[in-house]
């Protein structure tokens, strides 16, 4: 909000800041099971805790903030389908793509973009629904939600899980109704911007071409950057412009701009709000600068991007047209 406020985004006419509702009960139902969700309530109330085994911390007042989290999100797409705006942004977290139906992970309490799919499925009637995970670390919950759904195509580009999650390796692809409906593309630690957009433009572009979603969303991690903490991936905001640019240009084509992104992880606060600036300037179309410095290719990194494009290319050709 600092970098949004300095840069002037908001005082642009292209560009409003809308405040969240809190989402009721039976939309955080969509996903989840409901002794999960009283449990959340009933941990909050306590006085807060661990809520898993490792890192999912809460206070008194996460499961208000949360359920905000969530509603924020569902007001984004309800905005952006009735048509009152072309495109949104959820500032919103908690984050949520580690949250399954019964569990929190990851620093994620409810999954905020797997609510939003499954209201567009329930309220809307949509049956082409694209979820396109671009955070650092792969989305365990988002794909375990829909992992037998053929109506959420979930595309998530990722640094190696075998350290965490431990879900998204190539072969993960779904399975009954889902079969084909589930893209995993793990890259390796150390990857950089010309890797990353090679994945992008040769699996993530020509499946989504072939699907043709009627709503996009985005999981929006700034993790990824090569100053994050947290993550092992060395992106440059470089990498975001196309991704987002890319996005754009496939959202007119194929659902009349209707696209929401909203935010994941990222963990240096230094860089997370120019980041997300220059997401939301380049949703709007407003001019907005930003200087990053590029990371150079490590050839054994190289490779071993180029090596996994190529067998995720070889395991998604059972589904889609994708040239080798």
């Amino acid at each position: 909000m600092r970098e949004l406020n300095k840069s002037g985004i908001l005082k642009n006419g292209r560009c409003s800041l809308v405040e969240p509702k809190i989402a009721e009960v039976t939309d955080l139902g969509l996903v989840h099971e409901i002794d999960y969700i009283h449990l959340v309530q009933q941990i909050c109330v306590s006085g807060g805790g661990l809520l898993d085994l490792e890192d999912t911390m809460v206070s008194p007042e996460t499961y208000e903030v949360a359920r905000l989290a969530v509603g924020g999100t569902l007001k984004a797409v309800d905005l952006v389908m009735k048509g009152k705006f072309r495109n949104a942004f959820a500032l919103v977290r908690p984050p949520g793509h580690h949250a399954g139906p019964y569990y929190a992970m990851g620093f994620c309490v409810f999954n905020n973009i797997a609510v939003a799919a499954s209201h567009l499925l329930e309220n809307f009637n949509l049956n082409r629904v694209l979820i396109l995970d671009v955070d650092a670390h792969h989305g365990n919950g988002t794909q375990e939600i829909f992992y037998q759904n053929s109506k959420v195509l979930y595309i998530s580009l990722h640094e190696d899980p075998s350290v965490f999650p431990l879900t998204g390796f190539a072969e993960e692809v779904g399975e009954d109704d889902g079969l084909g409906y589930t893209v995993n593309i793990p890259l390796p630690f150390g990857t950089n911007d010309r890797i990353y957009l090679k994945a992008f433009n040769e699996i993530v572009v020509p499946i989504i071409t072939q699907y043709k979603p009627q709503f996009i969303l985005v999981s929006t991690g700034f993790d990824n950057h090569q100053t994050d903490p947290v993550a092992e991936l060395a992106l440059s905001a470089y990498s975001y412009t196309k991704i987002f640019d890319t996005v754009l240009e496939l959202a007119s084509k194929f659902c009349q701009g209707k696209f929401v992104a909203i935010l994941e992880g990222g963990y240096n606060l230094r860089v997370l709000g120019k980041l997300a600036a220059a997401v939301i300037a380049r949703m709007a179309g407003i001019p907005y600068l930003i200087r990053d410095k590029r990371s150079g290719a490590v050839s054994a990194v190289r490779k071993k991007g180029e090596k996994m494009i190529e067998e995720v290319k070889k395991i998604q050709s059972s589904f889609w047209n994708i040239k080798s």
